[in-house]
Formats: C-alpha cells, structure tokens, sequence
C-alpha cells in the first residue's frame, strides 16, 4: 500500500486520520507521517492496510499505475475509489 492509496482509502470510506489509527491501533501521527511519505515500519504499514481491508478496501496496481477499491456488501463486486498515475514503488517486503 502506497500512501496515495491510504489516502484513497481514507476518502472512499469518509474515514478521518483519527479513525484510521484507532482501527489499525497506530498514532494518528503515523498516519499522518505515512500519508505525508515518510518511512514507516513493515509491521505498522501491514496494521494500516488490514484496518482498511477489514473496512472493504482492496488495493490494486498494475502497469497504469495504483488504486483502492471499496467491496459492495455483500457481494464481492468492487467501486473505483480512485485511480493514481503514479508508478508503484513499494520496498519488496512490503505487502502491496
């Protein structure tokens, strides 16, 4: 998960920084750092993204670029969020 993905995420499911940590039980200030593009730790990123997943985020990449995508309950069918331009670059022991 990139932070423009988080970001997505967020806004998709009208999800305020202080909600999104509450869930994922990280600081709003790792939120906030992370969406920001500073390094956070592996474990805390993975903590972020299954918030969001639990929530019905998906998240996506592909050659055109990265996105999030919100499940419709309760079928497994999936909404755009958003889509970014940006090429994904994400360390390789970081979940995408």
């Amino acid at each position: 998960m990139t932070p423009d993905q988080c970001r997505m995420a967020r806004a998709g499911l009208s999800l305020g920084a202080r909600e999104l940590a509450e869930a994922a039980r990280v600081s709003v200030n790792t939120i906030t750092r992370f969406e920001a593009g500073q390094g956070i730790q592996a474990m805390t990123l993975g903590l972020i993204q299954k918030a969001l997943e639990m929530k019905g985020v998906e998240f996506t990449s592909d050659s055109s670029g990265v996105g999030a995508w919100l499940r419709k309950q309760p079928a497994a069918t999936t909404t755009p969020l958003a889509a970014a331009s940006a090429s994904l670059d994400v360390p390789a022991d970081v979940p995408a």
